[in-house]
């Protein structure tokens, strides 16, 4: 068996292996990759158990994307969900505390910095239904009066129906022209529980 020199390689010999090493991976061994990040803006979520049925709350960033009904119409896509958040993420314990407690009857409104994806007019159209005083209603109609677009009732229905944070942003205080309650995209018994809940609906 060879002996290893006892003072080890030579100057010459250390510089003539640097000038031979490869300056990439080996051939034949497996490649490195980068650790695996995952940007803080990037969509996650929270399901929450309430006396209404489950919920789920998105989130991208520092604002809040959606709040659904498990299972309702117009329910998001994975992808637009992401991946479940940590149990530590701020954010979403703060509105998963408010919305329990909101449905609890203890406390009236929200505090929570919002991020739905939109186009302007719905946009306009969700805006104004966060003016809708808790306890009360109105129409879509009177919504589209009030937006200046008198004979857009029908496009701010849609706009309502398409409204990505349930009751943070309360879409179930939208009645149809004659006050009846018309549909709800997490369910009329929904509407109806929440409309109790407000002081609209007599229990």
């Amino acid at each position: 068996m060879t002996q290893p020199h006892p003072f080890g390689p030579s100057a010459a010999d250390t510089s003539a292996l640097r000038r031979a090493a490869p300056s990439g991976p080996v051939a034949g061994s497996p490649a490195r990759s980068a650790p695996a990040t995952t940007s803080p803006n990037a969509p996650r979520h929270r399901r929450v158990a309430t006396a209404l049925g489950e919920y789920v709350i998105a989130a991208e960033g520092e604002g809040i994307t959606g709040l659904w009904r498990a299972r309702q119409s117009h329910y998001p896509r994975p992808e637009r969900l992401g991946r479940p958040a940590s149990p530590d993420d701020l954010l979403l314990t703060r509105a998963e505390e408010q919305l329990l407690a909101y449905l609890g009857g203890e406390r009236e409104d929200f505090a929570l910095p919002l991020a739905p994806r939109g186009t302007p007019f719905q946009h306009a159209v969700w805006d104004r239904l966060r003016e809708i005083p808790r306890g009360s209603t109105t129409t879509y109609g009177r919504i589209a009066h009030d937006l200046g677009r008198p004979r857009a009732a029908q496009a701010v229905g849609a706009a309502v129906g398409s409204n990505p944070i349930s009751i943070v942003v309360p879409c179930h205080r939208v009645l149809g022209t004659s006050g009846a309650i018309t549909g709800y995209a997490g369910g009329i018994e929904t509407k109806q529980a929440l409309l109790v809940l407000e002081g609209a609906l007599p229990a």
